[in-house]
């Protein structure tokens, strides 16, 4: 009995060494989460920013990786659910154990996923969701905005706005976190630059409408002078769609951002109304730099397709992570966070900047018109482009501490 007990406490003790050296032998990959939409009307997002970062990263790891390490990624899709995203972010750390998030589409999503990344002390990069509250209000030391924010388009928007003769808007859009921090951005930056502005009134609608005929001829029915639309994902091509149908387009001009990117452009294609005043960070078709021109040959070489705002945020998400890591030098998270702070890069459409005050990376601003072209026979376009700088439409850092502050009352 006893030689069999000694045998035991053998075994036991050679599991455990094993146990150990396991767990404590160095792994020789970077792991990265994605918590994003992949099914339904809004998986285009998620999948294009996927593609971005995927052609970063395979080059990448083609020449050796980052400091010696592969790069490797999961992802979950979260169904553009808020609790859903918040379940996935955290199998993804606790079970997965990534070393880094990246997500969402959803800015209700993006901050309940901030809040557990702030806890956990995990770097996350929110690709597409545009809420300003997510590196204002609720921003922290863990969290990075790689897209614009609504407070960045909204001061953008409301500058071209400003120069039309428009007095009388109407407010509408999904009734998200989304929409109506966009919708509030735009008017009430508009409100300062043109006192005579008036609100005639708001309707919102439930995420995933798909049925605008009755709020548009609500919408009419008050004959405001301007709209300003807040939808998001596939309700801005419904709503486009629904505006050149009944006549609305002809009658009442809009606002949508994103509603010159071509993701939206290409799924309306030569259907697409025109004049609808739109706004992006990235698009193909502009400006036609040699920087530009690279990235856009080289995603099409893989892809063969143009690239989209999602795809051009994804392939800055996977520059950022693999020079941080590079700049940091050591795989500490402390560090990698360190050093991304007031990091600025070569990207296609010129220098891009990761504020180090709010994580918030600056990019230019493009408002144009949506337009049909020679050039683009499938699609309309943006033409009129007017580029905004960000030290002309980003909160300043003394606003964002300010903003901060307040909320923490």
């Amino acid at each position: 009995m006893k030689k069999y007990f000694i045998l035991l406490m053998f075994l036991i003790g050679c599991f455990g060494l094993v146990f150990m050296f396991s767990c404590s032998k160095p792994s020789n990959t970077i792991k990265i989460g994605f918590v994003d939409t992949y099914s339904g009307p809004a998986a285009v997002f998620g999948n294009e920013t996927l593609e971005g970062f995927q052609m970063v990263i395979d080059e990448v790891n083609a020449k050796g990786g980052v400091l010696g390490k592969q790069i490797e990624f999961v992802k979950r899709d979260d169904s553009f659910k808020p609790d859903v995203a918040l379940s996935m972010a955290k199998e993804l750390v606790m079970k997965e154990k990534v070393d880094i998030l990246i997500g969402t589409v959803s800015s209700a999503a993006a901050l309940a996923v901030s809040d557990f990344a702030s806890k956990e002390k995990i770097p996350f990069f929110v690709t597409n969701a545009k809420s300003e509250r997510i590196t204002g209000e609720f921003g922290h030391r863990y969290i990075f905005h790689i897209c614009e924010n609504t407070a960045i388009v909204g001061k953008a928007a409301a500058a071209a706005l400003a120069k039309k003769p428009y007095l009388k808007y109407w407010i509408a859009g999904d009734d998200m976190e989304y929409g109506r921090a966009l919708c509030a951005a735009v008017f009430d930056n508009l409100k300062i630059l043109k006192p005579g502005v008036k609100k005639l009134g708001e309707t919102w609608w439930k995420v995933g409408e798909s049925d605008f005929v009755p709020y548009i001829t609500d919408i009419m029915a008050a004959k405001p002078d301007f709209i300003i639309a807040g939808n998001s994902g596939a309700g801005v091509i419904g709503f486009q769609k629904a505006a050149k149908a009944t006549g609305l387009i002809n009658r009442i001009p809009i606002y949508q951002h994103t509603a010159i990117d071509i993701a939206v452009l290409a799924a309306l294609g030569n259907d697409g109304p025109e004049n609808v005043l739109g706004t992006a960070t990235y698009m193909f078709y502009y400006p036609q730099t040699p920087a530009n021109k690279a990235f856009i040959a080289e995603f099409q070489n893989k892809y063969k397709k143009n690239p989209t705002m999602p795809s051009f945020f994804g392939y800055m998400v996977a520059n950022f992570i693999v020079n941080g890591y590079q700049k940091a030098g050591v795989f500490d998270r402390e560090k990698f966070i360190d050093a991304l702070e007031g990091m600025t890069l070569d990207s296609a459409i010129g220098k891009a900047e990761m504020r180090a005050c709010d994580h918030q990376l600056l990019l230019p601003t493009y408002v144009g018109m949506t337009k049909k072209v020679p050039q683009y026979k499938d699609f309309l376009i943006g033409t009129g482009i007017v580029t905004v700088a960000p030290k002309d439409s980003a909160p300043s850092c003394n606003e964002i501490a300010k903003i901060r502050t307040k909320a923490k009352k």
